[in-house]
């Protein structure tokens, strides 16, 4: 049923994830003292008249959106269990893919304009997702046992 704690578990995760397209996740300090902050769409400096941008990370936007989808397609199944016990596993990994992408990024354009970075908090929301997506899933296969109890008894 969509109703289940599972359900709630996934959308708190599409809402942590979605919330990283808004937000930014890291923060550069060039050796000049300019700051730059990083986010899905890309490294952008905090310029006084305008933010210009310096890199765009179109894997993270493409990773991102396909996680979002992957989840809401598994909501969508909660009448195909096992199907839904498969598509959170692979969500869990896309979802650590996307941290580990999130944190190259992040370290590699502190190399590319030579500064020092920094996480902020938001940096970590797929984890965090990660272990709603986690919970759902044992939700998910505990359904799925509670099912098979009740059609070995008949």
């Amino acid at each position: 049923m969509i109703q289940r704690i599972q359900t709630v578990y996934m959308l708190i995760a599409e809402f942590l994830i979605g919330t990283l397209f808004f937000v930014p996740f890291g923060k550069i300090t060039g050796k000049g003292g300019e700051i730059y902050r990083v986010g899905m769409n890309g490294i952008f400096s905090e310029g006084i008249p305008k933010p210009e941008m310096i890199s765009r990370n179109l894997p993270l936007i493409i990773l991102g959106v396909v996680i979002l989808i992957v989840i809401f397609m598994t909501i969508l199944l909660f009448k195909n269990r096992k199907r839904q016990m498969k598509l959170t596993v692979f969500n869990m990994f896309l979802i650590l893919a996307l941290e580990g992408l999130i944190f190259y990024d992040v370290s590699s354009g502190a190399t590319l304009v030579s500064g020092q970075y920094s996480m902020t908090l938001f940096s970590v929301f797929p984890i965090i997702a990660t272990i709603l997506i986690y919970l759902a899933y044992r939700s998910i296969s505990k359904d799925e046992m509670l099912v098979r109890s009740i059609d070995r008894i008949r």
